[in-house]
């Protein structure tokens, strides 16, 4: 594929790379890991798992130097060169490609040189210089920055684009190209898939089982720890384990650990006859044998997965709708897009109880916006869209976390929509998706990613709906999550419409695909080994076209001068509004600080100076409440810019 050179990196040291010894690391009065004793390797390609909080981004933060051990040492190689994702959302007046190429450290010293070299007549510091920028392979830095910025879905044309005019998701995609772009010894990843659609992350996988370094990953994507891991660093009880293999061979390792229990068991035969129903009532179809023999293989690893699992902590189930008429809903030569103008043409679906569909294509192509259609949140521009009496719809999109009442907590929520329903019986049901005790009766304002996107699947799921349109459902779920979401889909009575970049899941609970390409929705026919191969056949004929047509696969030019035309005028107003925001969080910063510098004054602290004091941190308290409030806003709007992109790309 594509973007997947890695030339000119850093020698690898054959040296451990990462030693731990004796290790504890606590968070505040919180003890994350307790007395850990392992070495990572070089070369080895290590993935941190283990449920939320257990302490894996501050594991990352104490190899960044961040946090220090409060026992035991950590130690790296000397000069070893770190890559990992920056957190904060940049807004550069630089183009994206120029943002990118900043990553390679190295290139960027050689040029101010080269720089200083000219100004200062230095010929020959010149020549050693430029003698030094093609042994690094300078000269092609901005070739393999586009590279990068291709594989993770940006256009030709978005290359040139200031980083200011990228919204949040998309620069965190600018941030993880420009990691990408350095030359490490060690790559620390932090869910990088969270971003991205299932074409880059099958792009993204391939560059990492390429990148001949170090690699720590974070991920809850169980597919994408199978291709790119080697070992397992599994974190569990203040305890950091390191198994050798990847993510299914740890699951095994885990399943022996846990195969003494009978809960285990009895689960685990629940899950395996369900899956060996379906395949039994499809083996013979030939339309559905393709999916049968993809459950077949899933059920040969139900045993280990479903052990593997026992221990967690949600356990939930759709409830059975009110009614499942059939068909449920009709789109009959559909034209659906924005602004009048056409992104998909001609759509004919009809969607059954029991159908359950996965949407496949590039980022753009028009899978959120069938979506949106489906869910009723986008009229159609031609055509007959027919729902039927008692159709109930579950709408699960990114988008709807922000819409939570953030001074609400999960159980008001959820007596908002029941007011009849006992409180007992809610918190019962909440608990099955990991809010206990005080958490349920907590705000969800300090809620994590993770946290609210369980509440919004706990809120869907109470109301029964008898069809299902997911985009995007397990972003920010953990392993343990998925995997229960992933077993709750499976007996789920009504249909389901998925987008997701985990192939587990969609391996798991789709039976029949369709891809979106071109302005058309059509049957695919295959599974997702064969997408896989499709999306590879596509990267290969964009390269071989890439000088003549700077399109984005799955897309045409006309389709993207429409949507980007109609995003600009949607956009500009709240960048502007951005702007202001950032004008306002400024201020706010700068009379912190002058607050800051008040209070560090020793006077204030004597007696007869509590009045003024009082008054300084009265001050204090409002300003850092205005602050919160003005960073609120700025990133509800930088939502709101990027779902308006997401509406128009994809």
């Amino acid at each position: 594929m594509q973007g997947l050179e890695q030339s000119n990196r850093r020698l690898c040291y054959t040296a451990p790379m990462l030693n731990f010894s004796h290790l504890s690391l606590r968070r505040g009065k919180h003890e994350l890991l307790h007395d850990v004793t392992c070495t990572v390797q070089a070369g080895q390609k290590v993935g941190i798992t283990g449920a939320n909080g257990v302490g894996k981004s501050s594991l990352f933060a104490l190899i960044l130097n961040e946090l220090q051990p409060d026992a035991g040492e950590f130690s790296l190689p000397p000069n070893t060169v770190i890559a990992h994702v920056a957190q904060e959302m940049p807004a550069a007046d630089k183009s994206a490609l120029e943002y990118v190429i900043d990553g390679d450290t190295r290139l960027r010293d050689i040029e101010q040189q080269i720089r200083d070299a000219e100004q200062q007549n230095r010929g020959e510091q010149l020549a050693r210089l430029h003698s030094e920028l093609e042994h690094i392979d300078g000269y092609s830095a901005a070739s393999r920055a586009g590279k990068l910025l291709h594989g993770l879905g940006f256009s030709a044309e978005q290359e040139s684009v200031p980083v200011r005019e990228f919204s949040g998701g998309w620069r965190m995609r600018l941030n993880l190209a420009q990691a990408l772009m350095c030359r490490s010894d060690l790559l620390l990843l932090d869910e990088p898939t969270n971003h991205l659609d299932l074409e880059a992350v099958v792009w993204l996988e391939e560059w990492l089982r390429a990148y001949p370094g170090t690699l720590l990953l974070i991920s809850h994507d169980r597919d994408f720890l199978d291709r790119v891991t080697t070992h397992i660093a599994h974190i569990e009880q203040c305890r950091m384990t390191l198994y050798t293999g990847n993510y299914s061979a740890f699951e095994v390792l885990r399943a022996q650990q846990l195969a003494n229990q009978q809960s285990a068991y009895e689960k685990q035969q629940r899950e395996i006859a369900h899956i060996q129903k379906y395949i039994d009532r499809f083996r013979a179809q030939a339309n559905k044998a393709r999916q049968a023999q993809s459950r077949i293989k899933a059920l040969e690893r139900m045993e280990v997965i479903s052990q593997a699992h026992v221990d967690s902590p949600f356990h939930f189930s759709f409830r059975t709708p009110n009614q499942l008429p059939n068909p449920l809903l009709q789109l009959d030569e559909v034209a659906i897009g924005y602004a009048k103008e056409p992104v998909l043409n001609a759509v004919k679906l009809t969607i059954a109880p029991g159908d359950r569909i996965g949407l496949l294509g590039y980022n753009g192509a028009g899978k959120s916006t069938l979506i949106k259609s489906l869910a009723g949140e986008l009229k159609p521009l031609m055509g007959e869209t027919t729902p039927a009496k008692g159709l109930e719809v579950g709408y699960f999109a990114q988008h709807q976390l922000e819409q939570l009442d953030p001074q609400a907590s999960p159980l008001l929520h959820l007596q908002r929509i029941d007011p009849k329903a006992s409180e007992q019986s809610l918190r019962n049901y909440l608990g099955g998706f990991g809010f206990g005790n005080e958490m349920a009766v907590s705000p969800v304002a300090p809620f994590s990613g993770g946290e609210k996107s369980r509440l919004v699947l706990a809120m869907l799921v109470y109301q029964k709906p008898n069809l299902l349109l997911l985009d995007e459902p397990t972003n920010h779920l953990d392993l343990e999550m998925r995997h229960a979401l992933t077993l709750a889909l499976q007996e789920f009575d009504g249909a389901m419409v998925v987008v997701s970049h985990d192939r587990y899941l969609l391996r798991s609970v789709a039976d029949s695909l369709l891809l979106v390409a071109d302005g058309n929705v059509s049957r695919f026919d295959g599974d997702l080994d064969d997408y896989r191969q499709w999306v590879q056949q596509q990267e290969k004929a964009f390269a071989a076209d890439a000088r003549g047509n700077k399109t984005t696969p799955g897309l045409n030019k006309k389709q993207q001068r429409q949507q980007a035309a109609e995003q600009r005028r949607q956009i500009q107003p709240l960048r502007n509004k951005v702007k202001k925001l950032e004008q306002q969080m400024e201020t706010l910063t700068s009379r912190q600080a002058e607050l800051h510098d008040q209070l560090a004054d020793t006077r204030l602290y004597e007696e007869q100076n509590k009045t003024e004091l009082q008054e300084l941190l009265a001050q204090q308290a409002e300003l850092q409440q205005q602050q919160q409030a003005v960073e609120a806003q700025w990133l509800s709007v930088n939502e709101e810019i990027e779902m308006l992109e997401q509406a128009g790309t994809g």
